[in-house]
């Protein structure tokens, strides 16, 4: 018994004192409730650079390619620029879900949902770019080897635009596959919470019958373990036959060997910089600072620390060779003193700084254990990524090698329409889904609560290993988990006058509830209230969201001084400003 267990001494991947209703509450949460106003603020945003974006794309089609800054010398550029950043953001998700499955990485399973739909939502926006640069997207369907105009036709499995076409596809159809396998029983936990039967019915239908039988399970963890077996090539062989766009061909800077590894490192360190950004927020946003933790946060960035040493070697290592071999073209390429120098100096120093230099700060323990640090250089590390891309593509191809065609490539309003419009179209993506899909995993997260979770960790630690956790209610079959108060108050427990004083002091600081007047809310909303702490609640005359809003250090001290269960959870949690959002939404 005791080998399923944690050492009480590393750091709890769930905290907040939770059991396995408050997740439930906790990941309905966002979905049952009203979207707030930073939510409406972001998502319109968003949409509106969608929109620009759509405006830019359907000016592209019905035009032509022609209105990119695009020439001939130049001929990829951001559109290309684009396809590879996206392609690279959506490769977290793979690895979180697939890899760190294999390896039994219990930290994923707070992070692995949302990285496993930022995948989705990314390799969506890179596979805009192929088709519009096709010139022609309605005849998209030419690239697939299947009978068209022309007869019978087999594609050209020589086009790396064909290669494209075969590693996005495969991609997006195994990540779809594996996400939505892992949701069926988030989707069945929010049907038997629904309280509509429209809403009943369509998450019903989500969650393909699921009944949480144990042959249900069975099937899900087998299923699991196959769709991460064939996942886990998809880590290495998307971003490698992307890399093979610019390795087989003889352009200086890139008829490299290196790329394949290189491109797939620097696709792992933007996509958990991508993961960073978005966690971040929806953390603070959605309330989930206990299931999403510092430790998430560190082991992320411990993550990004290897991936981004990879990439620097590989700068070092292309820098190098170029200077070694003494071809004169070599001075041009996008690592070489030639563009340190160059027409394009500010990006070549833009891709230096951003994932060279700053990415170091994070061997400091304590600045990687800093979330606002770590939200500002996971947006440093996606800026420098894409000026990576960038300079591979235009640096590499604006000095060939006939001087007489050198050029240089100026983004028109179109190239940067679409760019943003497929941030706000991935935003919208995100954001929906926030709104409509469970962003935890909350049945991977149960299967954790009792051995990572800070409330057992320290039950453990106080009583061993084979104290029991629940305790049989007479009369039901139900269980109940047991309560433990770590510490008895014996002679220093209060008396009934004072507890009654400051019960009236808490009161007069709160406010009384009427019930003639005023309708009572659902505490229990509040992360960090349960059933039974709602009750307690109840019992000292606290109903409302206003009243516990109203929460300060010193109702805070008079809270814990009366009930003087897990002190401190109210302020911790910060109950008050959870009940501002909720009565307000």
């Amino acid at each position: 018994m005791a080998s399923h267990y944690e050492a009480p001494i590393r750091t709890p991947l769930i905290t907040g004192d939770k059991t396995y209703h408050d997740i439930s509450v906790d990941v309905a949460a966002p979905i049952e409730g009203k979207a707030n106003k930073s939510w409406w603020i972001v998502f319109s945003i968003a949409l509106v650079a969608f929109l620009w974006g759509l405006g830019c794309i359907i000016y592209t089609i019905s035009t032509g390619i022609g209105v990119w800054g695009l020439n001939k010398t130049i001929n990829w550029a951001w559109d290309i620029t684009n396809f590879v950043w996206w392609v690279g953001i959506g490769h977290a998700g793979t690895l979180i879900s697939a890899v760190l499955l294999l390896f039994r990485q219990k930290w994923r399973m707070g992070i692995n949902r949302s990285a496993e739909a930022m995948t989705i939502f990314a390799v969506i926006q890179a596979g805009l770019f192929p088709i519009i640069h096709m010139g022609r997207p309605w005849l998209a369907y030419w690239v697939l080897p299947i009978p068209n105009q022309f007869g019978s036709l087999w594609v050209n499995f020589n086009s790396p635009l064909l290669w494209d076409v075969f590693a996005i596809s495969t991609y997006l159809s195994v990540s779809l596959v594996f996400w939505w396998t892992g949701l069926l029983p988030d989707f069945a936990m929010i049907r038997d919470r629904a309280k509509t039967p429209f809403t009943k019915k369509i998450y019903g239908i989500l969650s393909f019958g699921w009944s949480g039988r144990a042959k249900d399970w069975q099937r899900f963890e087998e299923v699991s373990l196959v769709l991460a077996g064939l996942a886990t090539p998809l880590v290495l062989s998307v971003h490698t036959i992307v890399s093979f766009d610019f390795a087989t061909s003889v352009v200086p800077g890139w008829h490299s060997t290196i790329y394949p590894p290189y491109f797939v490192a620097g696709a792992i360190f933007s996509g958990f910089a991508m993961v960073q950004t978005l966690l971040i927020i929806m953390r603070k946003v959605s309330n989930l600072e206990n299931y999403i933790t510092i430790l998430h946060i560190e082991n992320m960035n411990l993550v990004i620390l290897l991936t981004g040493g990879i990439v620097t070697v590989a700068y070092l290592t292309e820098y190098f060779i170029g200077w070694y071999s003494g071809i004169p073209y070599e001075n041009y390429t996008y690592l070489s003193f030639g563009a340190a120098t160059g027409p394009y100096w500010w990006a070549f120093w833009a891709l230096i700084i951003c994932n060279l230099l700053v990415p170091l700060t994070l061997w400091v323990r304590k600045w990687r254990r800093n979330i606002m640090w770590t939200f500002i250089v996971s947006i440093i590390i996606n800026i420098g990524m894409w000026f990576e891309r960038f300079d591979i593509i235009v640096i590499d191809l604006s000095k060939d090698r006939l001087p007489s065609s050198w050029s240089m490539f100026s983004p028109t309003f179109v190239d940067i329409g679409i760019f943003m419009g497929t941030i706000g179209f991935f935003f919208v993506l995100f954001l929906l889904y926030a709104r409509t899909f469970p962003v935890i995993a909350q049945a991977e997260v149960k299967s954790i609560l009792k051995s990572s979770g800070d409330n057992y960790k320290r039950l453990r630690a106080e009583k061993g290993d084979d104290t029991p956790h629940y305790t049989e209610v007479s009369g039901t079959a139900s269980v109940k988990k047991e309560t433990e108060k770590t510490e008895k108050m014996s002679s220093e427990e209060l008396s009934e006058n004072d507890k009654k004083e400051n019960i009236n002091n808490l009161l007069s600081s709160l406010g009384t509830f009427n019930p003639d007047t005023q309708t009572a809310d659902d505490l229990k909303k509040i992360s960090g209230v349960g059933p039974v702490m709602e009750q307690k609640l109840h019992s000292l005359g606290i109903y409302t969201f206003e009243q516990v809003s109203k929460m300060t250090d010193k109702e805070y001290d008079l809270l814990d001084s009366i009930i003087n269960e897990f002190p401190g959870r109210a302020k911790r949690d910060d109950w008050a400003g959870q009940a501002s959002k909720l009565k307000n939404s």
